[in-house]
């Protein structure tokens, strides 16, 4: 059985069910002849893979469709292997060079590299380039980034190039400014309704609309994770109810328990406790910037707003250093130790009256 999230993707621009004038935009781009390199970004679940899948049919026909995965192996200067897996077809080639750490950079120089001096199959004079889609742009490191921007001025004439992330605030001003910037805003919760309707008209399914609106709630605007849901309570329980429970993910609950360990207790068991289970998180590769973001809205939910503000303050700090390290788990317990002197501290001045940095 697969996914309805993959089975129901669009491949056109005229299968689009939102964000239209964007798509007409893109399609503008496409029969303008003139191609440049595009950065499209927003927050996960908007629809970016989607929309480069239809840019891409745009640009190749059906061809683009048939994929093949490959993979790559490149040395580094220590005579290190570093192995990488992209997914492609005769006219792209679409990569994560993230996945290789540290050696991003030679990812980049040496894949692109050897895509610009590869002629494709059934060449056209129009379309005489092959695109290279490069995910999670804004996780590469700064080297990468630089070695990007100079070999996508170097091979522009043979290639060009997608870039896909989350927010551009990671990626550095040379490569914005040589790209046409796409922003994607995360669908309305009308907007999801109406795709998880019409995915239940083609399965045949009745859903009620106060179950829809749950689902379009529970998913945070985020379109893939609502149809996950929904297929989820589909393969629980048929027909659908209103009424009907919304399984949540098991990372998220357990999370969420933890959060809720830290703020019933502040000692250092708990603190050791947090770290395991964090650990364990992290060890099922939920990706950190997803737990911090998620362990900071539960810990805030207990919170006044006067310590909102410190606690906000706190985790923008730790956030920064999760970013530039390389040990999450190290930046987690520090965030949970620091959480706890300011929340213990806080609880206390509250209860006497009496701040104790004037005692």
């Amino acid at each position: 059985m697969s996914l309805w999230c993959d089975k129901y993707q669009p491949k056109t621009f005229n299968e689009l069910d939102y964000r239209l004038e964007q798509a007409a935009l893109l399609q503008a781009v496409v029969a303008d002849g003139d191609f440049p390199h595009f950065l499209i970004y927003g927050p996960s679940g908007s629809g970016k893979k989607t929309r480069i899948k239809c840019l891409l049919h745009a640009l190749y026909g059906d061809g683009a469709q048939s994929l093949r995965i490959e993979n790559h192996v490149y040395e580094t200067p220590s005579r290190k292997k570093v192995e990488i897996t992209t997914i492609g077809s005769n006219y792209h080639v679409q990569v994560n060079p993230s996945d290789a750490g540290i050696y991003d950079r030679i990812v980049i120089q040496e894949l692109i590299k050897t895509i610009a001096q590869t002629k494709q199959i059934n060449i056209n004079e129009q379309r005489s380039f092959k695109v290279i889609v490069i995910i999670e742009v804004d996780k590469l490191t700064r080297d990468a980034q630089h070695a990007l921007r100079r070999t996508m001025e170097k091979y522009v004439s043979s290639c060009r190039i997608i870039l896909c992330c989350n927010s551009t605030s990671r990626v550095i001003p040379a490569i914005r400014s040589r790209c046409l910037a796409i922003r994607l805003a995360a669908p309305t919760i009308d907007e999801i309704n109406g795709v998880l309707q019409k995915v239940t008209n083609f399965e045949g399914i009745q859903l009620p609309i106060d179950l829809a609106n749950r689902i379009s709630e529970k998913s945070q605007r985020n379109l893939r994770r609502a149809l996950l849901m929904l297929q989820t309570c589909a393969t629980q329980k048929l027909p659908l109810t209103k009424d009907q429970q919304i399984t949540e993910p098991d990372w998220e609950v357990y999370l969420r328990d933890t959060a809720r360990m830290v703020g019933e207790e502040q000692t250092p068991q708990r603190i050791l406790q947090a770290r395991e289970r964090l650990y364990e998180l992290v060890a099922h590769c939920i990706p950190a910037e997803i737990i911090f973001k998620g362990l900071l809205e539960e810990l805030l939910t207990n919170c006044d707003n006067v310590l909102k503000v410190k606690i906000t303050h706190i985790a923008a700090e730790y956030e920064h250093r999760l970013r530039q390290g390389s040990k999450e788990v190290f930046h987690f317990e520090a965030f949970i130790a620091k959480f706890m002197c300011v929340y213990k501290e806080h609880m206390l001045t509250e209860t006497t009256g009496i701040d104790e940095e004037f005692e």
